[in-house]
């Protein structure tokens, strides 16, 4: 694996972001085709396919999003523990998760003076990662 940095930080699984999306894209399509061609006698099945495909929609963007929340809520232990450890001070309440979720990628070194920039100058997340000189890589992300 090469070394993560802020250019190629970004994860893309091929299987959900790609495979699935097409294929769920192509069952929605295929189930409104099946409705349209369908006779009295199958209506009521190409409609209940067509419905639950509908349904799949929600399920694939919540899959992601609840793994997602999951995940912020650990970062935002993990930096808050990091930065006591590190000030002896909790972390700013000030701070937006996508503040917090950004700074992980900081180094101990540059950390507190990082959270205090991004406090006091309300730096954006793209902000905070140009702003780190020395990448500190998070290979398990979801």
């Amino acid at each position: 694996m090469s070394e993560q940095n802020f250019k190629n930080h970004a994860r893309f699984v091929t299987g959900y972001h790609f495979i699935t999306s097409t294929v769920l894209l192509a069952v929605i399509i295929g189930s409104f085709v099946n409705l349209y061609h369908a006779t009295p006698e199958n209506h009521y099945s190409a409609a209940l396919i067509s419905v639950i495909s509908l349904l799949l929609i929600p399920f694939y963007w919540y899959m992601r999003v609840f793994a997602l929340k999951a995940q912020d809520r650990a970062i935002r232990a993990e930096e808050g523990l990091r930065h006591l450890i590190l000030t002896g001070k909790p972390l700013p309440s000030a701070l937006r998760m996508g503040q917090i979720i950004a700074l992980r990628f900081a180094s101990d070194e540059e950390f507190p003076s990082l959270v205090g920039r991004a406090v006091n100058e309300n730096l954006s997340s793209v902000d905070i990662k140009k702003a780190i000189q020395n990448w500190r890589a998070d290979n398990y992300r979801a």
